[in-house]
């Protein structure tokens, strides 16, 4: 698979990621989109450095952000820790939503044994509180358009509570999705990250189209 550039500056390289690759470097898997990445810039340099900024689920395709330098890491990893990176999917479910818009609030534990989130609409014990936003943004016939926004950075976390609600994902087996999708993919995609540079009012947002098949034809 040939890998997606949508920006590039001395700083960092922002690419597409492609649904059924892990994001980082693995002991267990032959092709990574780290790999994809490595491969890239050892075209223009012998040993470059590539720092993971965030991760992307295997099963999600979409723009990931890879840091070119040390000192880039450590400001990214600031602005993720203050929550100044704002992230927009989209996603694609079967059932009809209750509501237009939406905002979910619920408490998330992850489960180890199972690999899995667990959704609970009380606090419990280990759990961490999971923020986001929904809006139906059209529908086909296989299902309909959500644009969310994810206001906290949960594992599973788009995916367990949009399931809690009776919203699986397209192709998400795992949360009970009964439609299948591409391999090892289901129908969430990051469409589009921005963040504030650190001590400036400057905004910088990349964005990618959905994957180029009937599931996304809107």
């Amino acid at each position: 698979m040939k890998l997606e550039v949508i920006h590039e500056n001395e700083e960092y390289l922002v690419v597409n990621k492609t649904g059924g690759l892990i994001s980082e470097k693995s002991p267990f898997e032959d092709w990574t989109v780290e790999d994809q990445v490595n491969k890239y810039l050892t075209k223009k340099k012998r040993k470059p450095f590539i720092g993971i900024i965030h991760r992307l689920d295997r099963v999600t395709s979409g723009v990931l952000i890879f840091a070119k330098k040390k000192s880039v890491l450590v400001s990214f990893n600031e602005l993720f820790s203050k929550r100044k990176v704002k992230k927009t999917y989209w996603a694609v479910v079967k059932n009809k939503p209750t509501k237009e818009k939406e905002k979910l609030v619920h408490f998330l534990f992850k489960n180890n044994l199972k690999k899995k989130a667990d959704i609970f609409k009380l606090s419990k014990k280990g759990a961490q509180e999971a923020i986001l936003t929904y809006e139906v943004m059209g529908k086909n016939n296989f299902g309909y358009l959500l644009k969310i926004k994810p206001k906290t950075g949960r594992f599973h976390q788009i995916r367990a509570q949009l399931a809690h609600i009776g919203l699986p994902i397209i192709g998400d087996e795992k949360y009970g999705s009964d439609q299948k999708y591409l391999h090892l993919s289901i129908c969430l995609h990051a469409q589009k990250i921005s963040y504030q540079v650190l001590g400036t009012k400057e905004v910088r947002s990349y964005q990618t189209d959905a994957p180029n098949n009937e599931f996304w034809k809107f």
